[in-house]
């Protein structure tokens, strides 16, 4: 068995288990990528140390309770009010364009059910070669690079705060320009309207389109030639930045189709609101992404720990493994983990 021991393993709290700082670190490291039997099982099999699955998770316990008050202290300094006096610098903008994505996604929380989880993705926009998806010529387009995720359990007040903290750590107040880009959850676009009302905001265009495409089914069947027509034609003209013409156009349906005239004016009306977040010509030859990609390949990599077979979450021990989870795809966990480990309030 291979155990180590220093004074301040003592301050771990976990029965009469001690553990030197470097097994800690990677049993919490792995209890954020894998299931804790797995955890010790990777430990006990590469590593050459004894632990039990039990272990891992107290480990897991004992420092996601300290990620957690880490972020808190984070984010209370990011919302710090300036002091009486103190002057304010104007941030110069002098870093390159950075963009923010917004999505949920759901957890099992025993005794409460499923919840969403909330995850913001933020990334800076960089020009690569790329080949158009429409016209196969080899063009620049806007990619989505150095992203780093928040998560929150919980409200979008709560949501928001967590977001600001990553922008200000990400220098998004010095960015030439920034963008949101996300679908149309009303609380998604009432947190840029507090927090990020400056940015290029754009609906995704892959969520666009399957409005686009229910419209079409519901007005002409699905399946139907008349239906693949019609969605052909439209997603040319959405893309082009006609989508007040096609909420109208929807609402024309709608009046000679009693029977899904409810829905059709539902999805008229998501064109009609968002039609000042469906730039997608325009934007995107400026070098702006139009898809959500990064922000919905987080949410599944949140679902991959947090939603195996049979997982049932207590509402305290997700919050303490998200954070760890977080700044494992954020690449920040070295980082983290050396505050927290260190930090003289443990």
């Amino acid at each position: 068995m291979t155990k180590g021991f220093f004074p301040l393993d003592r301050k771990l709290g976990l029965q009469d288990k001690h553990w030197s700082e470097g097994i800690a670190k990677q049993a919490v490291w792995l209890s954020g990528l894998v299931a804790f039997e797995d955890a010790a099982t990777i430990l006990q099999e590469i590593g050459q140390v004894e632990i039990s699955d039990s272990s891992v998770w107290r480990l897991t316990q004992k420092w996601g309770e300290q990620f957690r008050l880490l972020e808190s202290r984070e984010e209370e300094q990011a919302h710090r009010l300036p002091a009486a006096g103190e002057v304010i610098q104007r941030q110069k903008r002098s870093v390159g364009r950075k963009g923010l994505s917004m999505d949920g996604t759901m957890i099992y929380i025993r005794g409460e059910g499923w919840k969403e989880l909330k995850v913001g993705c933020l990334f800076d926009v960089v020009l690569l070669p790329s080949v158009d998806p429409q016209t196969k010529d080899r063009i620049d387009l806007g990619h989505a690079l150095r992203n780093t995720y928040v998560s929150h359990l919980g409200g979008p007040e709560a949501f928001g705060r967590k977001l600001w903290t990553e922008a200000q750590r990400r220098n998004w107040l010095r960015a030439m320009d920034t963008q949101v880009v996300a679908d149309g959850a009303t609380w998604i676009w009432n947190l840029v309207q507090d927090y990020f009302y400056d940015s290029h905001p754009l609906i995704d265009w892959f969520h666009a389109k399957e409005h686009l495409a229910l419209a079409a089914q519901l007005a002409f069947g699905e399946g139907s030639s008349t239906a693949k027509r019609w969605l052909k034609e439209q997603e040319t003209r959405l893309f082009q930045g006609h989508a007040p013409d096609i909420a109208q156009m929807i609402v024309d349906l709608a009046a000679h189709k009693p029977l899904v005239r409810t829905d059709l004016l539902q999805q008229a009306g998501y064109f009609e609101n968002n039609k000042r977040r469906m730039d997608y010509l325009e934007l995107r030859s400026e070098g702006w992404l139009i898809g959500s990609g990064m922000v919905e390949s987080g949410g599944k990599q949140f679902k991959d720990r947090f939603c195996d077979a049979g997982m049932r979450w207590s509402r305290s021990g997700a919050e303490r493994l998200l954070p760890i989870r977080t700044t494992i795809m954020s690449k920040r966990f070295d980082h983290c983990w050396q505050m927290v480990y260190n930090s003289p309030n443990i």
